[in-house]
């Protein structure tokens, strides 16, 4: 199968989660990972699996997911798979009241990536996931790394 893996990463805790995948996807597949501002029009060409990994950024994916995301053509998706991701601050450990009450109502990143890329033509294969990070900067918690492995498990 042929994979593109496309992310974005400010503390490098997104970049650490989409190397995994990476190396989880890696064997008998012809694989490619690259970050968002350096994705090219034929990195796109034929591939099978699409998996696009972003911070969570005010409640949305970074702005250089988002920009690659836009370039990507209506249509031009159909066929191929996708699974996407985020990462992500949980509402348990947000000691701002507020933050909670704009998570509940704003959520995160992966959910509206997913719907982009569908409307795009892509075929979401596995349930948009958020990997948990223990504060702005990281590190990832402990168990998200099982998790994201559980997940690459599921992409059919």
């Amino acid at each position: 199968m042929k994979i593109l893996i496309v992310y974005d990463s400010y503390f490098g805790n997104t970049k650490e989660i989409a190397y995994l995948i990476a190396s989880e996807l890696q064997e008998d597949n012809e694989l490619k990972i690259v970050k968002a501002d350096d994705v090219k029009k034929e990195d796109i060409d034929n591939i099978e699996l699409l998996v696009v990994g972003s911070p969570t950024r005010a409640f949305k994916p970074s702005t250089k997911i988002a920009q690659f995301m836009k370039r990507i053509e209506f249509g031009s998706l159909k066929g191929v798979k996708v699974a996407v991701f985020d990462t992500r601050i949980s509402k348990e450990d947000t000691k701002v009241k507020i933050l909670k009450v704009m998570i509940k109502i704003f959520g995160y990143a992966a959910n509206p990536m997913a719907k982009l890329l569908a409307r795009k033509g892509g075929e979401v294969v596995v349930e948009p996931m958020g990997f948990y990070v223990a504060g702005t900067e990281g590190p990832i918690k402990d168990g998200e790394k099982e998790r994201v492995v559980q997940w690459i498990g599921e992409i059919e």
